[in-house]
């Protein structure tokens, strides 16, 4: 059993900044001419020709199997691809998720026919999914998932709501948490089941936008009525769901996104302190890079675990508290050193980009899992509860 407070040193891999001086320069004519508001958007930015690109250049599905169409390189080659993208203030959203856990998760569990259809594309960057958990009222307890999958001739008949859905509206594909067996009191995790989900051809799913309060649209209520999934469409086992799901958060969690969210802010604030900062502005920054420092250590860390074989979930429980904490006090940071608050119709990039961020950040400890839920998590492994 690992250690829940450990986090041993990720392996060597000179491979990995070979390939991020190619990353940089693929960014650096890609993303010419992107102002710094569109690169604030970066992980829930949609480009479907920068995706196509990306596929291109082999730096999706990077990890799986050449036959699924991946390029079986390391995990930590992954990670640098991630960053970088990240920290340039790429636009990911068309690839994001099924790159980083769904793709993982068919790959895991899925059926032959599912890796052969799905994955090539998803490597391709032609194929986007969208996530199927939390559910109205239920906030991130999972194990209360109303939605119904009920057995019928040749498959299921889905009846429920998910919300918060990110990219529901552009989506292919969705992993779709369910229950398909009856509630035990005794065991709240059974009776659950994951589904693949043909978001284009299945009849009886009405996708319902949510605004942000910047107005920008991400989020989505998906609503089923009497939806048919065929037996096929069973991803990994039935009543399986539950260890199914928890392995997959932990691909969500650990990543560089739970800390990067607001990286682009960190830039336009050194910029428009100039190159001599206060020495009050001067030690915010010092604080600031400590912390990217410590957390992307602790997350790449992760990427060695999972490269391993291993399931870190309270690992990726502790990066992702931490870092959407971080991420959410950067605005508060900057604002205390520029007094100079955005309006809707600023015209200055660092302005512009603390508008987003400040707007935006109140979503970061919420998506991928509550504060509180991961805590809990954490105290669980650490023996404290």
């Amino acid at each position: 059993m690992m250690n829940a407070l450990t986090f041993p040193p990720p392996p060597p891999s000179p491979e990995a900044e070979i390939l991020r001086a190619e990353v940089r320069a693929f960014l650096q004519v890609e993303l010419a001419g992107r102002d710094p508001r569109a690169k604030a958007e970066s992980w829930s930015g949609h480009d479907d020709a920068f995706s196509r690109k990306v596929g291109a250049r082999g730096w999706i599905g990077m990890t799986w199997p050449k036959r699924y169409g991946g390029h079986e390189r390391s995990a930590l080659e992954r990670y640098v691809v991630m960053e970088e993208m990240l920290a340039a203030g790429a636009p990911v959203s068309r690839h994001w998720v099924a790159d980083r856990q769904s793709g993982v998760q068919i790959l895991k569990v899925g059926t032959e026919q599912q890796k052969q259809t799905i994955l090539p594309k998803i490597a391709a960057g032609e194929c986007c999914f969208c996530i199927g958990m939390s559910e109205p009222d239920s906030g991130s307890d999972l194990a209360s998932t109303r939605t119904k999958a009920t057995k019928v001739q040749g498959g299921w008949l889905v009846n429920g709501t998910k919300l918060w859905t990110s990219s529901a509206h552009v989506a292919d594909y969705m992993i779709l948490f369910c229950r398909t067996g009856a509630v035990d009191a005794a065991n709240r995790h059974a009776g659950t089941t994951q589904f693949l989900v043909d978001m284009k051809a299945t009849q009886g799913i009405k996708v319902r936008p949510i605004h942000a309060l910047s107005g920008a649209h991400h989020f989505n209520e998906v609503v089923f009525t009497d939806a048919f999934l065929p037996d096929d469409a069973i991803l990994g086992g039935e009543g399986d769901g539950w260890k199914q799901v928890t392995g997959e958060l932990a691909f969500e969690r650990s990543g560089p996104e739970r800390f990067l969210s607001t990286f682009g802010l960190v830039v336009e604030l050194i910029r428009a302190l100039g190159p001599d900062p206060s020495e009050r502005a001067a030690i915010a920054l010092g604080r600031l890079s400590a912390h990217f420092l410590t957390l992307r250590r602790m997350s790449r860390s992760i990427s060695g675990m999972l490269q391993q074989g291993l399931e870190p979930a309270n690992h990726a429980a502790m990066v992702k508290d931490l870092g959407t904490t971080l991420e959410q006090e950067i605005p508060e940071i900057a604002r205390m050193l520029i007094a100079s608050e955005p309006t809707a119709d600023t015209t200055q990039d660092f302005l512009a980009v603390l508008a987003h961020g400040m707007l935006h950040a109140p979503s970061f400890s919420l998506r991928g899992g509550t504060r509180e839920i991961l805590r809990g998590m954490i105290a669980r492994g650490l023996g404290l509860r």
